[in-house]
C-alpha cells in the first residue's frame, strides 16, 4: 500500500484512483486534531489497515506539535489501547 499524505488527511488508492482506505483528522480547535473518520474497504480488510493509518495520522498531528482526539470509534478504541499498553499518545 502506498499511503499518501495530505495536511488533515492520509489516504490510499487503487491502481484505478478509487479511494480504498481513509484517515481525517481536521484541527478542531487550536492545537488540537480530531480524528473523526477511518475507512477501509471491505477487500482490504483485517490487513492492519485501519491501524497503520491512525498510527501514522498520530505521528503526523504530533510531528506538527498538535494533541491527539478521536470521535471515529475505531480511532478512540485504537488510542486507549496504546495508553493501556504504556505507550505516550
Amino acid at each position: 500500500m502506498k499511503y499518501q499524505s495530505e495536511p488533515y488527511r492520509i489516504f490510499c488508492t487503487d491502481d484505478a484512483g478509487k479511494c480504498v482506505a481513509e484517515i481525517t483528522f481536521p484541527e478542531t480547535e487550536a492545537g488540537v486534531c480530531c480524528i473523526d473518520h477511518t475507512f477501509v474497504d471491505d477487500s482490504l480488510r483485517g490487513m492492519g489497515i485501519a491501524g497503520e493509518l491512525v498510527s501514522r495520522a498520530v505521528q503526523q498531528i504530533q510531528a506538527n506539535g498538535k494533541q491527539v482526539t478521536a470521535t471515529c470509534s475505531y480511532a478512540a478504541h485504537w488510542l486507549e489501547k496504546q495508553k493501556g499498553s504504556g505507550k505516550n499518545v
